[in-house]
């Protein structure tokens, strides 16, 4: 039985209290001798991550998350986090591995250590199917909603023009709810904002613009050679096997795409 940790308010301000380093860390061989793996998820972003009903890990993240921690035989502890908090919750030690739609770009880069990508995530303007997003200077005409810190977040300030009114909310379900109530008119999302939205509006909305086409990797600490060869050799193998095409099966509803080899500015390893 996997152990699920609680979300709760106090976590954030737990998160922000946090005094640990990367020198505190634990290493691959500490988690091993644990009994237990802490994998950072999304909490409220499924099919990526999230947690059930029943109070469970789900989804393609957590799916992924519970294969690698089979592969080092240990117990997989899953940490539920907001979208803001996933490279603090690494940095300060609260998880030892982010298996938590981390979105791969330079900036990241600077922050965590990136495995090779495992997961391909589209990213466009949502809006009212009359609405005229059919330019990025439309944009200005609307309020267009955005997680904060999220990789759509980066792609929509980047491509709107100046003056455009970006409102930033903190997680995916809130960016949703706010699109649903009237709060902004637009949101930027990825290729399942479409699906969760029209469960609750059908037919009123659809996807107007692409921003961006963005992969995941997994995220381990910078420096830390231990964590980034040991998720890089994980998936070197776990992606060549049928297992790995049912859960992408399942949760993105198609065959895993073709995954870069390299990308600018993102190495995937640590130098030797």
């Amino acid at each position: 039985m996997l152990h699920i940790t609680r979300i709760a308010a106090a976590a954030a301000l737990a998160l922000a209290a946090a005094v640990g380093t990367a020198a505190d860390a634990r290493s691959v061989e500490e988690a091993k001798a644990s009994g237990t793996i802490r994998i950072g998820i999304q909490g409220d972003n499924c099919p990526w991550g999230c947690i059930n009903s029943s109070g469970q890990a789900d989804g393609y993240d957590a799916a992924m998350g519970r294969a690698f921690a089979e592969y080092l035989g240990v117990q997989a502890e899953f940490v539920p986090l907001a979208v803001a908090n996933r490279i603090p919750a690494l940095t300060t030690d609260k998880v030892d591995v982010l298996f938590a739609t981390m979105a791969m770009n330079p900036e990241r880069a600077q922050s965590i250590q990136f495995s090779v990508p495992y997961a391909a995530n589209q990213m466009s303007v949502v809006g009212p199917k009359d609405a005229d997003l059919s330019t990025p200077e439309k944009l200005a005409d609307y309020r267009i909603g955005v997680p904060r810190s999220a990789a759509q977040d980066t792609a929509l300030t980047a491509l709107a023009p100046e003056g455009t009114n970006i409102m930033r909310f903190d997680d995916d379900a809130a960016t949703i709810q706010a699109l649903m109530s009237g709060q902004v008119d637009a949101v930027g999302g990825n290729q399942f904002y479409i699906t969760r939205i029209e469960a609750g509006a059908p037919g009123r909305y659809e996807n107007k613009m692409p921003l961006t086409a963005l992969y995941n990797g997994v995220g381990t600490r910078l420096g830390e050679a231990d964590w980034n060869q040991t998720v890089n050799a994980f998936l070197g193998e776990f992606m060549k096997t049928d297992e790995f095409k049912g859960i992408y099966n399942t949760w993105m509803h198609m065959d895993p795409p073709q995954l870069p080899g390299e990308m600018d500015g993102v190495p995937f390893a640590i130098a030797q």
